[in-house]
């Protein structure tokens, strides 16, 4: 028995003495980082790690049945999803591994913001951060390409229309994007590689010099209120906290970053059991028009703050947006590098913090239920309710058919029934005049369009006699503000 493990450690030190294993282990997962960072908070980056990995093993394997052509891509799809042994299950650890990884990744950029790891000297290893972050939504966005459906077609369309707005570059970059002028086979096979071998590639290169720096800079140790960073003398506080407390990550640290690791594994794997993949969401057709494409989840809030703007916001918002934004956490670390660290004592990071996310909640939340879309089916699915027709003469009846057969009911619900993209016409007599409402029908205002060629004199007639009708019981029409009132007549 002796022998054989006196054999097994020479053939160990020989490998040993030409790979420097043990030097590696030293350097990596056995460095020091101070006991204080073997936190909850921390489990971020290493989560987001594992997700990338799930996304590259489940990726490699999707590859091998999806076909990246315009003509084949969502009938391989099918094929995964209604065919394929488990293949719908592939696909949803992969659909739901990517949203994982998005939303632990915007996790972990907060921590290490309100932490203030961007601090001195970790410079770099914010900045690699920040890259990783636009790379992962670059993997998201392609991937949604990728399903190929109907969401998925317009939703490119989409981009593709805000990339045509860059000044002078607008038309070569669309042309680049999509391999011409239009969405075809060659687009496919382009987002196909990018994201499956240029983005893919740019993480792992930026993982490498990220996780470089954090082993040369050291894990930001947990900021205390009052332990203020100072260029001076940051190093040798530093290493003075490593030779009090520091521990090896690996066997010491690492306890709650494997606990985190099975958290987020198992919930990728409930989430694609309990819910499935997304989509596809029928082929791509350019004649029939969707016209609510949305995004994926963490997309929602462009696809709102898009639809809500100004027109004269949209070119501004949508290309300087994020390039200021972009370039403000670029050069955070370099004009706030010094100072507190602790969010205790940092009021306005916390402040930046919750409006963000209350920003993007609330946006997404609108970009999920969408209410300025039209429903394209209300004018002949959704029901006029009963009290408001009940009692109308001929004429306002006929001016209830109008409303119906132009599909106004797309937009315009009359007692939450039908489109949110107008106002609700159940009191629309209560708030305009009989003069307004035919100004509006027929020369439009707002995103409403000008029926005064639609519709004929008799039409509109009858459309302002019901609308008029509708309002309250008991409340007088609206009258004009700028006109004596009249006595009641008896």
């Amino acid at each position: 028995m002796n022998k054989v493990i006196q054999a097994a450690r020479g053939i160990f030190l020989w490998v040993d003495d030409r790979l420097h294993l043990t030097k590696l282990y030293e350097s990596t997962a056995g460095h020091h980082v101070p006991q204080s960072s073997g936190s909850w908070f921390y489990v971020f980056g290493s989560a987001t790690l594992l997700c990338f990995m799930v996304q590259v093993a489940t990726g490699i394997m999707l590859a091998m049945v999806y076909v990246p052509s315009a003509a084949e891509a969502y009938a391989s799809l099918e094929y995964l999803t209604f065919h394929q042994y488990l293949g719908w299950f592939l696909r949803a650890v992969h659909y739901w591994g990517s949203n994982f990884m998005v939303g632990i990744m915007l996790l972990h950029m907060t921590q290490v913001f309100l932490f203030g790891a961007y601090k001195y000297p970790r410079e770099i290893t914010w900045i690699t951060g920040v890259f990783l972050m636009v790379l992962t939504l670059g993997l998201a966005f392609t991937g949604q390409v990728m399903r190929f459906d109907e969401d998925a077609y317009w939703g490119l369309g989409i981009g593709v229309a805000i990339l045509g707005r860059v000044p002078f570059l607008g038309e070569q970059l669309v042309n680049l994007m999509l391999g011409g002028p239009i969405i075809a086979s060659d687009t496919l096979s382009r987002f196909f590689a990018l994201h499956v071998f240029v983005l893919p590639g740019g993480v792992l290169a930026i993982v490498s010099l990220h996780l470089r720096m954090v082993l040369t800079k050291g894990i930001n140790e947990y900021p205390r209120p009052g332990q203020l960073v100072q260029r001076e003398t940051y190093d040798k506080e530093y290493a003075a906290i490593l030779k009090k407390e520091g521990v090896p990550f690996f066997p010491k640290a690492i306890s709650k970053d494997l606990v985190a690791a099975s958290i987020v594994l198992f919930g990728i794997l409930a989430c694609a059991s309990f819910f499935g993949p997304k989509g596809p969401l029928g082929p791509p057709n350019p004649v029939q028009i969707d016209t609510l494409p949305r995004p994926d989840f963490f997309f929602l809030w462009i696809f709102a703050v898009a639809a809500l703007m100004p027109d004269w916001m949209e070119s501004v918002a949508l290309l300087g947006g994020p390039v200021i934004i972009g370039l403000f956490l670029l050069a955070l670390p370099f004009f706030n590098g010094t100072g507190e660290k602790s969010w205790r004592r940092r009021p306005i990071a916390v402040l930046t913090v919750l409006l963000t996310y209350v920003a993007l909640g609330l946006l997404t939340y609108l970009g999920h239920t969408s209410p300025w879309s039209p429903e394209m089916e209300a004018w002949k699915s959704d029901p006029t309710p009963k009290e408001f027709l009940a009692g109308r003469s001929p004429l306002e009846l006929q001016g209830s058919l109008v409303i119906q057969s132009m599909q106004c009911r797309n937009c315009h619900a009359i007692d939450g029934i039908g489109g949110q993209r107008g106002p609700d016409l159940a009191a629309v007599g209560a708030r305009l005049t009989k003069d307004q409402l035919i100004r509006q029908v027929i020369q439009g205002g707002g995103n409403m369009p000008a029926y005064g060629k639609n519709l004929s004199p008799d039409q509109v007639e009858a459309v302002v006699t019901y609308m008029v009708s509708l309002r309250p019981p008991g409340v007088t029409p609206a009258r004009d503000s700028t006109l004596p009132g009249r006595p009641p007549l008896e």
